[in-house]
């Protein structure tokens, strides 16, 4: 019998095994970076989970007295985060994005991108005035970017975009979650091989960890889909291809933004030239640039030379 599963005799209520997942993570040093920055918020969130009650459940019910095998339930929670380092979406099959729910398990990574601060202001001033009729969420993974862009642009086509045939699957679930099914539709492609429309808006989110930050990362990031996370030695394998082909499926007026995080340093070191305009994410993040179909189309042969 584990140390843990000797609680099952001292612990009863919610309020306890809430203060015991604290307690192991903070023993065990667990990485919070997939959604949670407060252990106690990641703690609370997984222990209600477990005997399926919401995040936001009433304080005065976390005294119940649980049942042996919601307890059970618990720990068996409890040792997916804290032992095997699995992140708390994976574990509870939930994401929150843009403060929209989506499912989410080990076929796609987990949402984060701080391109939501852009979603929320319709990608303004970077984006040109007037309606947008189509956009494009390239290498989509859950969906959740061009979800949550078809909620702000509401009277849009939203295509999801991904080589994955198993992301994608979790995409359409969260399609029909949402509803969306007339306003979002789904490509399987390699980057542009499937793709045939033009788009006033192409956002993407691509892999983009280097092979230094790649080896580095924390064991929980060892349960993400490595196709999502690394792209050569810079991490921009992916974004050089999206560069060059990008301006073929773009309005004239048309708008590219690109998420590369660390790597926007490796970008910037091979393209001095080009005229990256690096958003200033006022709520964290970094290493996300937009660029017109204009200047796509001006340094198209510097991208396609390498």
């Amino acid at each position: 019998m584990t140390e843990r599963e000797k609680t099952d005799e001292t612990l009863s209520s919610i309020r306890d095994y809430i203060r015991l997942c604290y307690s192991q993570m903070m023993q065990y040093k667990v990485y919070l970076g997939h959604g949670h920055i407060n252990p106690v918020d990641e703690a609370r969130q997984l222990v209600l989970a477990a005997v399926y009650l919401p995040w936001n459940t009433d304080d005065a019910l976390l005294d119940g007295k649980l049942l042996v095998s919601e307890k059970q339930r618990i720990l068996a929670f409890i040792d997916r985060r804290v032992s095997q380092r699995e992140p708390l979406p994976y574990i509870i099959n939930e994401a929150w994005f843009m403060q929209l729910p989506f499912y989410v398990d080990t076929r796609v990574l987990i949402p984060r991108s701080p391109i939501s601060q852009l979603i929320e202001q319709q990608f303004s001033p970077f984006l040109r005035p007037g309606p947008v009729a189509r956009i494009l969420d390239l290498c989509t993974g859950s969906g959740c970017i061009g979800i949550a862009t078809a909620y702000a642009f509401d009277t849009s086509t939203v295509d999801l975009a991904d080589i994955s045939g198993e992301a994608l699957e979790v995409a359409k679930l969260n399609v029909e979650k949402h509803e969306m099914q007339e306003q979002v539709h789904l490509i399987k492609s390699d980057l542009f091989s499937n793709v045939s429309e033009k788009y006033d808006l192409i956002v993407s989110n691509p892999p983009y960890v280097d092979r230094e930050d790649l080896a580095s990362m924390p064991d929980e990031y060892q349960h993400e889909p490595a196709l999502a996370l690394g792209s050569g030695p810079d991490g921009l394998d992916i974004c050089k291809d999206i560069l060059a082909q990008a301006n073929d499926y773009l309005t004239e007026d048309g708008l590219l933004v690109v998420e590369v995080g660390n790597s926007e340093i490796h970008l910037m070191q091979q393209y001095p030239q080009v005229p990256f305009t690096w958003v200033d994410l006022a709520e964290g993040g970094n290493g996300v640039f937009a660029i017109s179909a204009q200047d796509l189309k001006q340094h198209r042969a510097l991208f396609q030379k390498v």
